[in-house]
């Protein structure tokens, strides 16, 4: 049996590039994740606290699924990229439960 896994993605945006990363992002980093297999089910923006500024949650089939995923050039360039509009880039792998995960 598949068990699901999230993806977590966090960073903070570097203020002077905020319209290039928006261009970026939903030009391109969401429709290529999402064309290798991932599945955006949730993207959070934090106004207050010490947090990262954005939580994206992708789900994938299950873990072997996402370590091709991870392992394939087009989502590493698709990192190498994003990681140029942002600052604090982490990302975590964690069981799949269908609510707010960090």
């Amino acid at each position: 049996m598949e068990k699901r896994v999230k993806l977590l993605v966090s960073y903070d945006i570097f203020d002077d590039n905020s319209q290039p990363y928006y261009q970026y992002v939903i030009g391109e980093f969401l429709p290529t994740a999402q064309s290798i297999g991932l599945v955006l089910i949730d993207a959070w923006h934090t106004v207050y606290g010490d947090y990262p500024a954005r939580l994206l949650s992708f789900v994938a089939r299950d873990r072997v699924t996402l370590d091709s995923i991870l392992a394939r050039d087009e989502w590493q360039q698709l990192e190498t990229k994003l990681q140029t509009f942002v600052s604090d880039y982490q990302r975590k792998i964690v069981p799949y439960r269908d609510r707010f995960q960090f």
